[in-house]
């Protein structure tokens, strides 16, 4: 049923829906879980410079869009890569839902084992995604991750975290291309029909898309023939992020595309959380 302003009318419902909160350096991702099922999601782009008001208003609209109440949310999980906005969204959260969220930081227990050198400068994001594609997936599990940057992360088959690659993402190419040449238009990306291409952004369509792929492959296969000189097997190879669809389409090496896997990752570390807590 729609409200006279064009909103889906809230519907009577229980304590039971899991509000996951990516921060990402180009996106938020929102995600509303009914246990293991993801109900809806959606993106907003980063500002750090917007109120904890703001982001609230604008949690609570999409709420009323997807026809949910506040106090259908049980619970609220944040990881965040911007630290500026950790505050903005405990607020919100505490304010507009009325609920103290579960940050994921370096003292969260999540089951999988960290093996760099330094676990606490680890971006929580990183961390997350392992969690997901270790529990939904199994070890060893290689996880990328098209986002702002493009990471390769590693875990074995012991539920151990050993690292992984970062590089600079899509989109950060295509703004330097953008605003370091005097020529060279901004363009929407997609999927390039050929290599060479017969114009300007046909040729920039080619040379990002493809370029890329060369470059997730090529460390996709270096870091697999490491870890099998190591005397591992193969290990499975997850994508995930904004543009793991229209890259990843062509790869030589993923075998899964999951583009909620972040989300879910929070899903099951508030829920080992939960158990934790109850078990003492």
């Amino acid at each position: 049923m729609m409200t006279s302003d064009g909103f889906n009318a809230p519907a009577p419902c229980e304590e039971n829906l899991l509000l996951a909160i990516d921060v990402g350096n180009t996106n938020i991702t929102f995600g509303v879980f009914d246990g293991e099922k993801i109900e809806h999601q959606w993106r907003i782009h980063t500002n750090r410079v917007k109120t904890s008001d703001e982001y609230g208003i604008e949690l609570k609209q999409i709420l009323m869009h997807f026809g949910y109440a506040r106090n259908c949310i049980k619970d609220v999980i944040i990881s965040s890569v911007v630290p500026d906005l950790v505050y903005q969204m405990t607020a919100m959260s505490v304010r507009y839902l009325k609920k103290k969220p579960m940050i994921v930081g370096s003292h969260t227990k999540t089951g999988i084992n960290i093996k760099v050198d330094n676990p606490k400068e680890l971006g929580s994001d990183r961390v997350v995604n392992a969690v997901g594609a270790y529990a939904l997936y199994g070890g060893p599990v290689l996880i990328i991750d098209l986002g702002t940057a493009i990471k390769h992360d590693v875990v074995t088959a012991k539920g151990e975290y050993l690292g992984g690659t970062i590089a600079p993402g899509i989109g950060i190419a295509m703004d330097a291309l953008f605003s370091r040449t005097s020529k060279l238009p901004k363009i929407e990306l997609s999927k390039p029909e050929h290599v060479i291409g017969r114009n300007t952004i046909e040729a920039m369509r080619s040379g990002i898309v493809n370029g890329y792929l060369g470059l997730i492959d090529h460390l996709t296969l270096e870091v697999i023939q490491e870890l099998t000189s190591r005397g591992m097997e193969r290990p499975k190879v997850v994508a995930t992020g904004g543009f793991s669809s229209l890259i990843i389409s062509s790869s030589s090496f993923v075998d899964v595309v999951n583009r909620d896997l972040t989300l879910q990752g929070l899903r099951i570390v508030y829920e080992r959380t939960i158990k934790s807590e109850k078990n003492g």
